[in-house]
């Protein structure tokens, strides 16, 4: 495995969007793009690009505005800056595109996880045909997480404390994963778990209605194919329900081949998870099925 940063300038504001790549010592049989979680950034994703690596994917994946080294003087940690949310949506799709080019003949297959996951939501509704496959991690269906987040008050504040309600609070982040050293890890990152602007989290749910809107759904091609994976103890799954839901609605809008797989007590980070072997295993397992 191979490793290399670079970036590339965001067409909506100019702002330089870091980006990293590891590529496979194999001759490469496609392509994947990652979109990570709110409150962190892609450099936490290299274990699972080496496993990807391991059967021969190419992998990139890049920071979001306001998370890692995508940050300015004008738009620190935490903030979208200037763009908003529809211009973190738009590099999403651009880098995609990107990579795309530089690899041409490959097929590019997109993993969003959590705000990656929204992000990912998004882009598919306009970029469907950009891509091989979807995967969704950490997911849910955001019109029905909105309802839940008002309540708790974290949509005004930006405070996501309430996700860990239910489970021991040894640091606050244990909805993330039941291994404590990952949460450590985590904890213990300057680019994770920072605080965000009160204006980032509802932000977020701006497109929570269309993600839920039958008409835009029905602009995916039909024979995209989407895996949803999720823990039924992470507690934007809803106890599975709110992922069962989002399958549910992309198989409602036409789409072929939905797969949904949830694994019982996993939470948030499925793939900092203690059976994260089995997880990355079965999506690898996904990707080969799904690769021409």
């Amino acid at each position: 495995m191979t490793n290399s940063e670079s970036s590339f300038l965001s067409a909506a504001d100019g702002l330089r969007i870091a980006t990293y790549s590891w590529s496979t010592a194999s001759t490469p049989r496609g392509i994947v793009q990652i979109a990570h979680g709110i409150a962190e950034h892609a450099g936490r994703y290299a274990r699972l690009a080496e496993a990807l690596n391991a059967a021969g994917y190419h992998v990139y994946a890049s920071d979001h505005r306001g998370h890692g080294k995508s940050v300015s003087a004008t738009n620190p940690l935490g903030s979208f800056g200037e763009g908003g949310w529809p211009a973190l949506v738009a590099d999403v799709a651009a880098f995609g595109k990107q990579i795309a080019s530089e690899n041409p003949g490959l097929p590019l297959f997109l993993i969003g996880h959590s705000m990656g996951s929204f992000a990912s939501q998004e882009v598919i509704l306009d970029h469907s045909a950009q891509y091989a496959g979807l995967v969704l991690s950490g997911s849910t269906a955001l019109d029905v997480m909105a309802g839940a987040l008002a309540e708790s008050g974290g949509a005004d504040s930006g405070d996501l404390s309430f996700l860990n309600a239910g489970f021991e609070n040894r640091t606050g982040y244990e909805w993330l994963s039941r291994d404590e050293a990952e949460v450590d890890k985590y904890v213990a990152d300057p680019l994770s778990g920072f605080a965000l602007p009160p204006e980032s989290v509802p932000a977020i749910f701006s497109s929570a209605a269309r993600l839920a809107d039958p008409e835009a759904l029905g602009g995916i091609r039909e024979d995209l194919p989407i895996l949803v994976v999720s823990g039924d103890a992470d507690p934007l799954s809803g106890g599975g329900q709110l992922v069962t839901l989002l399958a549910q609605r992309y198989r409602d809008a036409g789409v072929s081949d939905v797969t949904l797989q949830l694994y019982p007590g996993a939470r948030h980070e499925i793939f900092n998870e203690t059976n994260r072997d089995e997880i990355t295993a079965f999506v690898v397992d996904w990707l080969e099925a799904h690769t021409a």
